[in-house]
């Protein structure tokens, strides 16, 4: 009996555990609609400083040159690494110092950042994220 008794504890333990590690998880994703405004396309032309290959989202860092003529960078999130590189993404695609013209969501808070669907590049080849709801 003792036995049972204890047995029913540890799973009683290990359920819990994994329903604290379950519950974290989903609360860390987030659509992508809470921070991009889904009704605001725009396009962004700069040139590649970094891209960071990472999970769950990629990040590329661009320096784009803004009306008044100065330098700004702006910060676009991809997918994760593992989504981009299943669609054909490798990493010397995005070499750095390279023009590149991206198409995406912009940030709900104004910041430079925005949601990237596309980046286009100046011999004609591009690349599809393929993140964007449809």
């Amino acid at each position: 009996m003792e036995a049972v008794k204890k047995y029913l504890v540890q799973t009683a333990l290990a359920a819990g555990l994994v329903m604290l590690f379950v519950g974290y998880v989903a609360r860390a994703h987030h659509s992508i609609a809470l921070q991009f405004d889904m009704t605001s396309e725009i396009v962004v032309v700069g040139n590649i400083l970094e891209m960071e290959w990472r999970n769950p989202h990629s990040w590329l860092h661009v320096e784009v040159e803004n009306e008044a003529g100065d330098l700004e960078v702006w910060r676009v999130e991809f997918g994760s690494a593992n989504s981009l590189y299943r669609r054909g993404w490798r990493q010397g695609d995005l070499p750095i110092g390279a023009e590149v013209t991206i198409h995406g969501l912009a940030a709900r808070d104004g910041s430079r950042q925005m949601e990237g669907d596309e980046i286009a590049f100046a011999d004609g080849r591009s690349l599809f994220s393929g993140s964007r709801p449809q």
